[in-house]
């Protein structure tokens, strides 16, 4: 990978992922207002917020900071296996991301058709979905800062994979050989995984992924 898209893409994993976290953040305080308010208007407003911002802010931001992850850890020296630190944020961004459509297909989406439901002026009554979804936001906010920290810390060092690639590197160094750009294989790994996000986001956006709940 040349400097330049390392840089590219260093920074648009950092934008996504802060903005992710901020997203999460902001979904955590409206599920504690849609929770504890008492204005059928606010609770109502809330908890339809909370779909909208599930569906068209987290979930393609999950999408493309793992992407933009991947391509960091597949096209420079981190790689995703040689670093502890490294493969354990990937293990946890992927493991989010995965709950995380659960909990907007499942959680959020009940609770918005049931605020959806409720008649303009009443009181909307989600039951124990409310406070199923501030326990999701807390543990995905504490998940994004795990993964953040990890970020700046990289703690662990090398796996024992990474040791080994790193000790039959060292014969090389004495006869270092030109790399130009990405190899083939990695291409097409980056390629794939781009047409995924793209797919899912074009497809999520129109109404048509994962079982397409709209309004």
């Amino acid at each position: 990978m040349t400097p330049r898209l390392r840089r590219l893409a260093f920074t648009a994993h950092i934008t996504l992922s802060i903005g992710w976290l901020g997203a999460v953040a902001g979904f955590l305080v409206l599920s504690l207002a849609g929770l504890t308010s008492r204005d059928a208007e606010v609770v109502r407003a809330a908890y339809l917020a909370m779909d909208m911002i599930g569906r068209f802010v987290i979930v393609p931001m999950s999408f493309a900071a793992l992407a933009t992850g991947l391509l960091q850890a597949l096209g420079t020296e981190w790689g995703l296996f040689r670093y502890y630190w490294v493969l354990v944020k990937f293990v946890l961004t992927t493991f989010a991301t995965f709950l995380l459509l659960l909990h907007q297909y499942t959680a959020v989406a009940e609770a918005a058709k049931r605020v959806a439901a409720t008649a303009p002026g009443t009181l909307p009554d989600v039951g124990n979905l409310g406070t199923q979804l501030i326990k999701d936001a807390g543990l995905g906010l504490v998940a994004l800062l795990v993964i953040i920290v990890l970020s700046v810390y990289k703690p662990w060092g090398l796996t024992h994979y990474g040791q080994r690639k790193q000790q039959e590197r060292r014969p090389e160094a004495r006869h270092p050989v030109a790399v130009g750009g990405l190899s083939f294989g990695l291409k097409i790994v980056l390629a794939a995984i781009g047409v995924f996000v793209v797919g899912f986001v074009v497809m999520h956006l129109t109404g048509h992924g994962l079982g397409g709940h709209g309004h």
